[in-house]
């Protein structure tokens, strides 16, 4: 067994510097890659900071996640999620995810292709129409996925603004006050029940409609799960991918070499979105704790039963045993077996759709705007805080002539 440094270190172990990962993490892939850490909140927690073994943890059915329901998990924050697909095991979590998983998988994402880069178009056509420079968050980050979604799951895109905020109580760690996020959770349950009603009472031919059927006709989930799911998938549908489409767009208008390289070869889009997705740390730290249901050998430690373990994507995926130069950017780096989307049972059920909406976004742009660049310094580039995720808060995008 490897020795360890008993005492938890403080984690994250550095406030979030726009895309820059920690350098602390590839210190301990080599000298300590199971540490033990403590976030804010909660109980102490060993960190997997390697490839393979954050796929163990991930995939290893002695690592349970419906355990943290039962905890005072690990977390960045204050409040603590107890219901949800993302806090069930399988085969409950099996069960929820058989319900929906037909409506992402690839045939049917590619299906939704023509509509979002139908959007998509609309979007960057405004955005010529207006002129530069603009934000391109608010002008076409945001409005693209929050678009698909609605029209996927069936909500109001007219109710846009109100959920948008009302998300934030999901990704919020210091940004809202407890009772802020206490209350926005609450209305945005209230708006999905109400939406739920109707759709009760007029189905149409959405998402929505499915998961009510299930429920009322099929007995297949309970109504307490029927919410869970339309306000996760409503929440999950959008903000991830809002967020990394100014991220990718950050990237490589900050490596002009690459985004060249990218502009030459525009065919190869979806891997450079492969490449994004394992370079870019989405995530503030790693969060969703696994509980050890045995003991467990992992990285040379030995994880006592009952023990919660976080497992962190992006140092994994910056792990020189799997990538070679990991922290370069690459976009023609090729096989690719990144594991930005996750890894095991809750491996992301929107990971098709949201590859498909930043494979148009990313093509759509770079063809409209042949010399998009930034509209202010690097520096001046105004970043999230207090959230669970990292990206700008506004992107000031400009292109032609000042």
């Amino acid at each position: 067994m490897t020795t360890i440094d008993p005492t938890p270190r403080t984690y994250p172990f550095s406030a979030p510097d726009r895309l820059r990962l920690d350098p602390f993490y590839a210190e301990l892939r080599k000298q300590e890659p199971v540490s033990r850490v403590r976030l804010p909140y909660g109980e102490t927690a060993w960190l997997a900071t390697r490839y393979s073994d954050v796929r163990t943890v991930f995939a290893d059915p002695r690592f349970s996640r419906a355990e943290s329901a039962e905890r005072d998990e690990p977390r960045a924050r204050p409040t603590q999620q107890r219901t949800g697909i993302l806090t069930m095991d399988p085969p409950e979590h099996t069960r929820l995810r058989k319900l929906v998983a037909k409506a992402f998988t690839a045939r049917r994402v590619e299906q939704l292709r023509p509509r979002a880069q139908r959007i998509a178009d609309d979007l960057v056509g405004r955005m010529r129409r207006k002129g530069a420079p603009l934000d391109l968050v608010e002008e076409f980050a945001l409005p693209l996925p929050i678009t698909v979604i609605c029209e996927l799951l069936g909500v109001p895109y007219e109710d846009r603004d109100d959920f948008r905020v009302w998300s934030d109580a999901f990704l919020s760690t210091s940004k809202l006050s407890e009772q802020q996020v206490e209350d926005y959770v609450a209305q945005m349950r209230a708006y999905m029940a109400e939406l739920v009603e109707q759709r009760r009472a007029r189905p149409e031919d959405d998402l929505l409609s499915g998961l009510i059927q299930a429920r009322d006709e099929q007995d297949k989930l309970s109504e307490t799960e029927l919410l869970d799911l339309a306000v996760g998938l409503l929440v999950a549908g959008h903000e991830t991918t809002a967020t990394q489409i100014p991220n990718f767009v950050y990237v490589l208008l900050t490596h002009p070499a690459e985004l060249e390289w990218l502009r030459n070869s525009p065919e190869r889009v979806p891997e450079a979105v492969e490449e994004l997705m394992r370079f870019v740390p989405l995530g503030v730290n790693a969060a969703f704790p696994r509980y050890a249901l045995e003991d467990v050998e992992l990285g040379g430690v030995l994880i006592r039963a009952g023990e919660p373990v976080l497992a962190s994507l992006a140092s994994a995926n910056r792990d020189e045993e799997v990538f070679e130069r990991p922290e370069e950017l690459n976009l023609a780096r090729g096989s690719n077996a990144h594991i930005g989307f996750g890894h095991g049972p809750h491996h992301c059920l929107g990971a098709q759709l949201a590859r498909m909406e930043l494979q148009v976004a990313l093509g759509t742009l770079l063809g409209e705007f042949a010399d998009l660049r930034l509209g202010v310094a690097e520096q001046d580039v105004s970043w999230k805080t207090g959230m669970l995720v990292r990206g700008p808060r506004r992107l000031p995008v400009a292109w032609g002539a000042d």
